[in-house]
């Protein structure tokens, strides 16, 4: 796909600075949830409205904690209900902290001369490649899962799927398809990574 035919970072904003549940949030919830089990830790990165992290809560037992970098996004959350930590990624967190971790990043490729310096850039463009975001997340998430831990990202045909693959590879971890569904625009997937093994 050219970039002529994807959509700009421009036709995703409106006024508000909180990325609100889209059809990659629900997709990532549907696939994520049943993961969890009573009493397992979970960590809902990049929390934003909190969406995620809620579904979680309501279907689970799990002890559920949402980051996000934006602070407006942390009050949303907590207003769901969510305890929330204000965190860049992974980085305040303990080692093997968390049993699930859930990741739905901002992964739309954009023209450094396109974006915005603002919270909503952040929440959706994922620089030139996609990856930017992903690319530090997966160098940290095996220190922050429990050695049996299960992790699930959202990625986008944009993105570049088979490149996030052989990231997550690179940095050790296993990766399967858990979900796939198709957009107007793009392929969205969720990733299943696990550290080590062997790729489904």
């Amino acid at each position: 796909m050219s970039n002529g035919d994807r959509p700009s970072l421009a036709d995703q904003r409106d006024l508000q600075t909180v990325y609100q549940p889209a059809e990659d949030s629900k997709l990532l919830a549907d696939t994520a949830v049943s993961y969890a089990d009573d009493g397992d830790w979970v960590l809902d990165a990049g929390t934003g409205s909190g969406y995620i992290a809620h579904r979680f809560r309501e279907a689970t037992a799990a002890r559920v904690v949402g980051s996000d970098i934006n602070p407006t996004a942390c009050r949303q959350a907590a207003d769901r209900g969510v305890p929330v930590v204000r965190a860049d990624q992974l980085t305040p967190f303990r080692e093997r902290a968390f049993d699930v971790v859930a990741f739905n990043p901002p992964y739309l490729p954009t023209e450094p001369d396109t974006e915005w310096n603002d919270w909503m850039e952040r929440a959706l463009s994922g620089g030139e490649s996609g990856r930017e975001v992903i690319e530090p997340f997966l160098d940290d998430l095996r220190r922050v899962l429990t050695p049996d831990g299960d992790a699930f990202l959202l990625v986008s045909s944009l993105t570049g799927i088979d490149a996030v693959r052989d990231y997550a590879r690179a940095n050790g971890l296993t990766t399967m398809l858990a979900a796939e569904e198709p957009q107007p625009y793009e392929r969205l997937v969720v990733l299943h990574l696990r550290p080590g093994g062997s790729d489904r």
